[in-house]
């Protein structure tokens, strides 16, 4: 249809059809991160929370690509406000963690690690992250509250 014919309303389209589409900015933000343009990513990740102002994931990958910038003081206050909201996210707690380890927290750093442990996550990766969580609270001299057998798996 041409520019003359929607401007003067010349049939064709009707009003649902000039309807803006929501777009899915999860998505399109994960997809960023995938290709490395973590600032768009953030832009995305903005625009999704605007969208679902209270989703704790959105705030947790908002963190990640926060950390992932170097924006450390930002992926911390990001992560904090996703445990507000979910206080049993694994990753929030395992990337606050290091977060405050790299900030000299070693208290706090040792609370989130502890609490990581206690409701890991599953699945094919999970036991390196579950590992490196143990090494670390090994290194910081504070006992795990894992299960033994998530302290001693294979390396």
């Amino acid at each position: 249809m041409s520019f003359w014919r929607r401007l003067f309303g010349g049939g064709g389209l009707s009003g649902d059809d000039l309807k803006p589409q929501r777009l899915d900015y999860l998505n399109e933000a994960l997809a960023l991160e995938r290709q490395g343009d973590y600032d768009a990513a953030l832009t995305s990740y903005r625009l999704a929370l605007r969208d679902h102002p209270n989703d704790a994931r959105i705030l947790q990958n908002m963190a990640i690509a926060f950390t992932k910038t170097r924006r450390f003081d930002e992926a911390i206050r990001h992560y904090r406000r996703a445990l507000e909201l979910d206080s049993s996210l694994a990753g929030a707690h395992y990337g606050l963690a290091f977060l405050l380890l790299q900030r000299g927290d070693p208290d706090g750093a040792a609370q989130h690690l502890k609490t990581f442990l206690a409701h890991p996550p599953r699945g094919p990766d999970a036991q390196k992250w579950i590992e490196h969580a143990n090494q670390a609270l090994l290194d910081l001299g504070t006992a795990s509250s894992g299960a033994p057998e998530e302290r001693t798996g294979s390396r």
